[in-house]
């Protein structure tokens, strides 16, 4: 009884702390062009940090959310897939809030080659 109870509370924990896309507003898309400063190719979620000049030259940190590894593993993805100084076009479904985030569903580079994620950018 206690390891069924142990099992029901850690599957129940897991399956509620995952927050999902709620944040973001998956029905507007938006694309911002800019530098990679980071990749981080983990669980639960990869995550790529890109600086974005707005028009009067001032740099804005700004952070693309995706799924877990495996996921992106599908659509072809590996760890050095982005790197820190790659110029990128970052198109997604942007937070509610006026965070700088971003639900990626694309990257681009500058020679036209193109990063699908695999859940809605097909």
């Amino acid at each position: 009884m206690r390891k069924t109870l142990l099992t029901f509370v850690a599957v129940a924990g897991a399956l509620f702390g995952h927050h999902g896309w709620a944040e973001f507003d998956e029905k507007a898309e938006v694309t911002y062009e800019g530098t990679v400063t980071d990749f981080h190719f983990v669980n639960p979620h990869c995550v790529l940090e890109f600086d974005v000049k707005d028009e009067k030259g001032h740099v804005r940190s700004w952070q693309g959310e995706f799924s877990n590894p495996g996921q992106l593993r599908r659509a072809g993805w590996t760890p050095t897939s982005v790197k820190a100084g790659d110029k990128v076009a970052i198109t997604g479904h942007p937070a509610r809030t006026d965070t700088a985030a971003i639900h990626v569903t694309k990257v681009r580079f500058p020679d036209g080659r193109e990063l699908k994620v695999g859940y809605d950018s097909q």
